[in-house]
């Protein structure tokens, strides 16, 4: 080998490096339209079967993605305004606050709670003051930070503005031709993969539209369950709260316990004023039932149906790959785990389907 093919060799592959290296930088420079991207795609997953279902009963093209587009919409500003009677009251209630009242329903609270389960309100105070809890949280406390606040609130509403219309533009479309985005991908991909690209993309479109309608099947069996034990025990804003706590189980395993902890802690403040032991603990209880009927329910119902009918998967295949992806991409990789590993296993199975290993994990496909 002479120095000169060595040479060659090492410009080669600084050539490629640095080639990784400019398209990891664009890849991080153009993030945002990525994200567009892949929630239009899979705005358009969710959206396809109402497109086909127009398209049986003989409506236009065009016309059948219009009417699914404006259902969309039609649903999310119905969620939006879900919040708006809350967010009001709420605003209402803190224009009208009374301070020395509030402090007097904290304190009492505060004390039921101590003498129920029997803890000495100085052994309490002794602790906080020991943690310092009290100069750390005056010493954090900058008024400065509302102006920053409200900033940053314009900035996020203009963001969202601008990717809310991306991402309907391009689900429109997607909608529309929806060979729009397999052509897309197949531009990168060997004329001798062509083939089984179609075939993967085509599997991939009818597993991941079955998910996500069981997922949303599955937030609504939720969201009726919390709603009828809100109404029950009588929890203002029911529907409101219902509907939040149901949609944060679509983050797997951590979603309902963040939910409950809502659930739980509104349902406290909802009675503030109230005797702890007689009205706050049994309502809390009560809830905290409901909660748990709903989380069997989903447990033990609602995600191993939608599993195994959509996704062609275990249930204990799910949860592994659910804790890999969160050890290694966080929420975002829970949230994605189950999408992004169908995609993958029907990739195998298209392209290495002689493999033992992609056999024992794609039988079901």
């Amino acid at each position: 080998m002479t120095s000169k093919t060595i040479s060659q060799g090492i410009l080669r592959a600084i050539g490629v490096l640095v080639g990784i290296a400019i398209l990891l930088y664009f890849l991080y420079t153009i993030q945002s339209v990525l994200a567009y991207l892949a929630i239009a795609a899979v705005v358009a997953l969710i959206g396809s079967p109402l497109v086909r279902f127009f398209r049986k009963i003989k409506l236009p093209n065009i016309l059948a993605v219009i009417l699914t587009m404006l259902l969309m919409v039609g649903v999310l500003a119905g969620i939006i305004a879900l919040f708006i009677p809350l967010l009001s009251e709420q605003g209402k209630n803190l224009s009208l606050l009374d301070i020395d009242e509030l402090q007097t329903s904290l304190n009492t609270l505060y004390h039921q709670i101590t003498n129920h389960l029997g803890l000495s309100s100085h052994i309490v105070e002794d602790v906080i003051d020991d943690a310092g809890l009290e100069k750390n949280i005056l010493q954090g406390l900058d008024i400065g930070f509302i102006p920053n606040f409200l900033n940053s609130f314009l900035n996020v509403l203009s963001s969202a503005s601008i990717g809310l219309f991306s991402v309907l533009f391009i689900s429109f479309f997607f909608l529309k031709d929806s060979k729009l985005f397999e052509n897309g991908l197949l531009i990168f991909v060997p004329i001798d993969k062509k083939k089984g690209t179609t075939n993967s993309i085509g599997k991939i479109n009818g597993l991941l539209s079955r998910y996500f309608v069981g997922l949303l099947l599955q937030i609504f069996i939720l969201f009726v369950i919390y709603t009828i034990v809100l109404l029950i025990v009588g929890i203002e804003n029911a529907v409101v709260i219902a509907f939040l706590c149901a949609l944060f189980n679509i983050i797997p395993y951590i979603g309902p316990i963040i939910g409950g902890v809502i659930m739980l802690t509104l349902t406290m403040t909802s009675n503030l004023g109230s005797d702890f032991s007689e009205v706050i603990l049994p309502k809390t209880g009560y809830v905290f039932l409901g909660l748990l009927f709903g989380q069997l329910v989903d447990n033990f119902f609602s995600q191993p149906f939608i599993f195994s009918n959509s996704v062609k998967s275990h249930p204990l295949e799910i949860f592994l790959v659910i804790i890999i992806a969160g050890l290694l991409f966080g929420v975002v990789g829970m949230i994605v785990a189950v999408p992004g590993y169908t995609a993958i296993k029907v990739i195998l199975k298209e392209f290495l389907s002689d493999n033992q290993i992609v056999k024992s994990l794609t039988h079901n496909l």
